[in-house]
């Protein structure tokens, strides 16, 4: 299994990757719960892991929304589930001072959230870190147009194996998002790993309340299709309670049921590769 990774190359193993957790770093407890469960999981299918959890959230709908615990202290507990449980770990950023303070907490992938994918500054930031980015395809943007935020990663890094990319869904109309798995391949020809985050795409967005919706229901619909497709690997927020998550519980899987989901999900994979 992974330990940690230097280059996309650490990714391929015939099976897809996953990248899972918690939306944010809610608390050590919480997360140590959530990689433990993950780690007993995927070590007996064989599923490549990274562990997710955002240290800071600067996207939130309103201004008293949950944004994290602290940098410093989320980070730190990023820190302690990679060398505790010798997985990879990934975490988003938000502006270019972000870049090098995640790298001093040995963060493996460095993810560009996707409202902020076409931000040159903040590319060549992640990327000068020596670190795997992986960006995150904008709502309003096309997959054919992503090979340009892939070649500003791949410059300023100077060298081809530091890119991956992530579809989470197209924007529908104001409150809906789709997948268009057309996509997937065509960001394949990237030469670069593809990602499907699998509950983003189901988030139901700007509502009047002012928190996200979802549609946690449609998640093994759509973590299906895109192994069916040949996505490399798999993205998706998962919680023991997500009705109880600080942030994007709507959207959230079940810890529960991620062990019977990604068993299924191994199964197509294997047809796939026949």
């Amino acid at each position: 299994m992974l330990h940690s990774i230097k280059n996309i190359d650490h990714l391929n193993s015939g099976n897809f990757f996953l990248l899972a957790g918690p939306c944010v770093v809610e608390s050590e407890k919480i997360c140590m719960e959530i990689a433990e469960k993950i780690v007993t999981i995927t070590n007996a299918l064989q599923i490549p892991y990274v562990f997710k959890a955002s240290y800071r959230k600067a996207n939130r709908s309103k201004l008293n929304s949950f944004t994290g615990i602290g940098d410093k202290e989320g980070l730190q507990i990023l820190k302690k589930i990679r060398d505790t449980f010798h997985v990879p770990v990934v975490t988003d950023i938000h502006n270019p001072d972000e870049a090098n303070l995640a790298a001093e907490y040995e963060i493996d992938i460095l993810q560009i959230p996707a409202f902020l994918c076409r931000q040159t500054d903040l590319l060549i930031a992640a990327a000068q870190t020596g670190k795997v980015v992986n960006i995150k395809k904008g709502q309003f943007v096309a997959p054919e147009s992503m090979q340009f935020a892939v070649e500003k990663v791949q410059q300023a890094a100077g060298r081809k194996d530091t890119a991956m990319l992530t579809e989470r869904g197209s924007q529908f109309g104001y409150h809906d998002l789709i997948v268009d798995f057309r996509g997937i391949p065509v960001m394949q020809k990237f030469n670069v790993p593809v990602v499907l985050d699998v509950t983003h795409s189901l988030q139901q967005p700007n509502q009047t309340s002012g928190v996200t919706g979802g549609r946690p229901d449609m998640i093994e619909t759509i973590a299906k299709a895109g192994i069916a497709v040949g996505v490399d690997g798999l993205f998706l927020e998962t919680h023991p309670t997500p009705a109880e998550a600080l942030s994007d519980g709507a959207n959230m899987l079940k810890l529960d049921l991620l062990n019977d989901l990604l068993k299924r999900l191994v199964e197509i994979r294997k047809v796939v590769n026949t």
